[in-house]
């Protein structure tokens, strides 16, 4: 089984403190070597996922930040991330690991939905959130992940009434799911195992996105 070490860990702490090029630079074959090592881990998380899920793309995060438009010009990230996402259009939900000294999680859900993939969920939840409820008070789910995350508007969507009795959720714009980790956590033996755990723990809800994104309101298939 493979493990993260905590080396890796280090760097990533040490790149956090002297963010610059210089450093960087100096410290190239270091970075290379880490992300080597981490990129082998992720790989092996994409070998476990697929065994139980049909995955379209995993993609490791590029280390160099895109500072065009940021306030914030530091030139990299200060953490090892990376992405798989599930077979469209029929499977839904996008999974996330990231790794971070101190900050340590793994993420999933729906951070970006189209204008259309989201009205559709509004418009499921206006209808009935009764099963959306059931899946995100679950004893196993807020054991994994405490609550559903994501921003959400200041009031209701256009066509939408503000007096709803679900509003809270009609008005979220991003439907997201987090589980953190402390630094002994990732760096166990059986980290492996517990980031698989947590991917199959959000399967109840990405079966039930699936399952509106890819019908109409009246249930019937959209493809």
């Amino acid at each position: 089984m493979n493990m993260l070490q905590q080396s890796t860990l280090e760097f990533l702490s040490q790149l956090k403190e002297n963010n610059n090029r210089e450093w960087f630079t100096e410290n190239k074959k270091r970075f290379d070597s880490e992300q080597k090592a981490t990129k082998t881990f992720f790989t092996q998380i994409l070998t476990d996922l697929e065994k139980i899920d049909s995955i379209e793309k995993m993609q490791m995060h590029r280390i160099y930040r895109d500072i065009r438009f940021s306030k914030d010009k530091t030139p990299y990230k200060n953490h090892f991330s990376v992405s798989f996402d599930r077979t469209k259009p029929l499977l839904r939900g996008g999974m996330y690991l990231h790794i971070e000294n101190d900050a340590s999680f793994v993420g999933g859900g729906f951070w970006e939905p189209n204008n259309e993939d989201l009205f559709r969920i509004r418009k499921e939840i206006e209808l009935d959130a009764s099963d959306l409820k059931e899946i995100i008070t679950d004893k196993t789910f807020v054991s994994y992940f405490g609550t559903l995350e994501g921003e959400g508007l200041k009031t209701a969507p256009k066509g939408f009434d503000k007096t709803h009795p679900e509003i809270e959720l009609i008005r979220k714009k991003q439907f997201v799911i987090r589980r953190k980790f402390s630094n002994k956590e990732v760096l166990a033996p059986n980290f492996q195992d517990e980031v698989l755990a947590t991917f199959k723990a959000m399967r109840p809800f990405f079966d039930y996105m699936s399952d509106v994104l890819s019908t109409d309101l009246n249930g019937e298939s959209i493809y």
